[in-house]
């Protein structure tokens, strides 16, 4: 079964399985989305669901064995995703002054309450690894953003606080 999946791609996958559910390798299936993610896949919240993951933490655990056949499904569905180019063109709706930046505050609104909505912590954590500095009027510059986004550059190394 791991066949499908490069030797690269199941160390990447073992990694994050061992962050997600310790030594043992056992996830909730919660954690499902987060292990998708690390494996460069993003499936909606509707696939996750239909692929196993539970609503609720503690109702359902995954094993490696069981997460592998979802990541290998979900990496030959990819055509389906949204990419750099489609994200580019959405933000250039909210460019103003059609200068390559837009407001945070309307960045922050629309992952938080638009399509599959991103909970305030998870917006959080996208801005601290993604977003480069905000200007005096609250505009931040969106190409570099989606670039590290859709991991087209290195994310942002910054100091934790």
């Amino acid at each position: 079964m791991t066949d499908a999946l490069k030797p690269k791609e199941m160390e990447c996958l073992e990694f994050a399985m061992e962050v997600y559910g310790g030594k043992e390798m056992l996830i909730d299936s919660t954690d499902l989305g987060n292990v998708c993610r690390a494996m460069n896949c993003n499936p909606s919240l509707d696939t996750l669901e239909k692929l196993g993951a539970a609503k609720k933490q503690g109702e359902k655990q995954l094993k490696l064995d069981e997460v592998i056949p979802v990541v290998i499904q979900l990496k030959k569905e990819r055509k389906d995703e949204g990419c750099y180019e489609d994200f580019i063109e959405c933000l250039k709706l909210y460019d103003k002054n059609e200068d390559g930046h837009m407001l945070l505050g309307e960045l922050s609104h629309m992952m938080s309450t638009l399509g599959e909505k991103l909970t305030e912590e998870q917006v959080d954590e996208l801005f601290e690894d993604c977003l480069g500095e905000e200007d005096d009027e609250g505009q931040i510059e969106y190409d570099p953003f989606l670039r590290r986004m859709c991991e087209l550059d290195p994310p942002l190394k910054r100091k934790k606080k």
